[in-house]
């Protein structure tokens, strides 16, 4: 979609100008089909000059470059407590103070309440605490069954040569404090067109869709990640992050 396409590349050159970054990558995909509409990364290079030509400046970030999510994996693992049924979205976690304590290491919120979270407020606050109490409170399989799902570990599939599948280490090696940092996404790798692609299933009511460079003219089947109900669920959550008390107001 040359439209989207050109707003993209303009978007992620000025956010990476403005945050000094040394690279960036963005992705925008239809949700309905699993077609990639833009793509685009920085530093890149015009290929009708090639003079000053620079290998890294070619390389394809959004498929090919692994990176730790961070907190934008957190709605997978409330995905998988809402679908065991041990919390729901009004569930009370105890997160009053913001850390919690595994052997000798602590676990912080950036930003710390004084209060107890309600499920929905752990993903509307990013609370780390929240997210590690309800991972701890779950099977570690159940936990890499969801992520398994999602597509994370494994190709996308795109067709791109050289596409990264990231890593997801087997559950059975999890230590306590892993299973609680990997909840809001440190101790796994993902590159950003796993993580766009799996958070296409709060678009799709919980199918996961292939994903796909070229234009598809027949539908084609999902793979279902969560329930529907979870999918809206998730959906409603994710929009509190940009209403007032939000993280991301803007």
């Amino acid at each position: 979609d040359l439209k989207l396409q050109y707003l993209a590349y303009r978007e992620l050159k000025a956010a990476v100008n403005l945050h000094k970054a040394k690279a960036g990558g963005i992705v925008v995909l239809d949700v309905k089909t699993g077609e990639v509409l833009a793509l685009a990364n920085v530093p890149t290079y015009n290929p009708n000059n090639r003079t000053r030509y620079n290998a890294v400046r070619a390389r394809n970030r959004v498929i090919t470059d692994l990176f730790e999510p961070g907190s934008t994996l957190k709605p997978f693992t409330v995905a998988t407590a809402l679908e065991t049924g041990a919390f729901r979205a009004d569930s009370v976690v105890q997160t009053a103070g913001g850390s919690l304590t595994i052997g000798p290491a602590t676990i912080r919120d950036a930003h710390a309440s004084a209060i107890n979270l309600t499920v929905a407020q752990v993903i509307q606050k990013s609370s780390n605490v929240g997210t590690a109490k309800m991972a701890l409170a779950l099977p570690s399989r159940r936990l890499w069954e969801m992520f398994s799902a999602a597509g994370f570990g494994a190709l996308p599939r795109s067709g791109f040569p050289g596409e990264a599948g990231g890593r997801l280490r087997d559950f059975h090696t999890w230590r306590p404090i892993e299973q609680a940092t990997m909840s809001y996404g440190h101790g796994i790798s993902v590159s950003l067109m796993q993580l766009a692609r799996a958070y296409t299933i709060f678009c799709t009511d919980g199918e996961l869709l292939p994903v796909t460079l070229v234009r598809r003219d027949e539908p084609v089947a999902g793979t279902r990640v969560v329930s529907a109900a979870t999918a809206v669920i998730l959906r409603r959550m994710l929009q509190l992050v940009t209403e007032p008390g939000g993280t991301a107001p803007r």
